[in-house]
């Protein structure tokens, strides 16, 4: 068990406690100087796309059997086209023995100026950590700092695990195998959070981005039954009313929390997530300014992540 106890103080701005992080979010100045959605994004073409069997075992959205990879290549091929008609695109090779090298978002996250590699849970994603080619890239095309959160007794899925709100400086840590508390607080500093508050995902989520998505800081998307708590879900809706996508079930099961915002004003998302998106919540979505475009990541979304996985953000 991953339990964030509320009797944990503090530390500079991060709480266990939500009604603690309520109080401290009352008091909180606005921050209107950061970037409500990313500048570009880069992804990792699914050249070894497979079935990763150390996934699966915490991965509970994970299909079995075999996959078909140039399918699973030609949707990838239409998400990045759909995406760089928003906003710039880079594309990465796939890596050899990295089946799930299609989800970067997890091992690489940016703030401006800054590339973050994650602590990663299993050997065969901390391959993708290791690898030089994309540190490289942010280093001499963007003069990007990098800095490493691997370290002995940290687990931190960057963006799978948290589901931050850029412009307020704001994060949610959801607590699973994927992140522990040390990695909590190494985030917590990296991403230059101002307040953040982790909470234990319900037993059976791994990752917070498939039951949550903050939408450039106007609207919230997230599944109550995915939190063990019910009491958290509630105090961070009450920040977004009355723009907030209750997630039945069915939706949560479709990958419509694995949504994004690359704009100010469009909702990314698959087009298995947008059907099942129910009429009342694209009207939700509608009046915060929202349309959704979706895409088809059924082969993808095979292994256990939708379409917020595939895209590592710049900013």
């Amino acid at each position: 068990m991953f339990t964030s106890t509320p009797d944990q103080a503090a530390t500079c701005g991060l709480y266990a406690d939500p009604v603690a992080f309520h109080e401290a979010l009352r008091r909180l100045a606005p921050a209107l100087d950061r970037p409500a959605t990313a500048r570009g994004a880069f992804f990792v073409r699914p050249d070894y796309f497979a079935l990763a069997e150390q996934s699966a075992t915490d991965n509970l959205y994970m299909a079995s059997g075999t996959v078909d990879r140039t399918r699973a290549l030609r949707e990838h091929a239409d998400l990045v086209d759909a995406i760089e008609r928003v906003i710039p695109t880079q594309v990465f090779p796939g890596l050899a023995d990295a089946a799930d090298a299609v989800f970067p978002n997890n091992v690489f996250a940016t703030v401006p100026g800054k590339l973050m590699i994650g602590a990663m849970r299993h050997p065969v994603r901390q391959r993708e950590a290791a690898r030089d080619d994309i540190p490289d890239w942010f280093r001499n095309h963007h003069g990007y700092a990098v800095e490493s959160l691997i370290a002995p007794g940290v687990v931190a899925e960057l963006t799978g695990a948290l589901v931050p709100y850029r412009a307020a400086g704001i994060g949610y840590f959801g607590l699973s195998e994927r992140l522990n508390r040390a990695g909590t607080e190494a985030m917590h500093r990296a991403f230059g959070l101002r307040t953040s508050l982790m909470f234990d995902l319900a037993p059976g989520e791994y990752h917070t981005n498939v039951v949550m998505s903050v939408l450039a800081g106007r609207a919230l998307v997230l599944h109550a039954g995915s939190f063990a708590d019910p009491a958290v879900p509630r105090l961070i809706a009450e920040r977004y009313a009355p723009h907030v996508i209750w997630l039945s079930d069915d939706e949560k099961a479709n990958f419509v929390g694995n949504c994004i915002a690359l704009t100010s004003d469009t909702v990314f998302m698959s087009a298995r997530a947008d059907a099942a998106l129910s009429d009342r919540n694209r009207e939700i979505l509608r009046h915060a300014g929202f349309s959704v475009r979706s895409i088809d990541l059924t082969e993808i979304e095979l292994a256990g992540g939708s379409l917020r996985c595939c895209v590592a953000e710049i900013f």
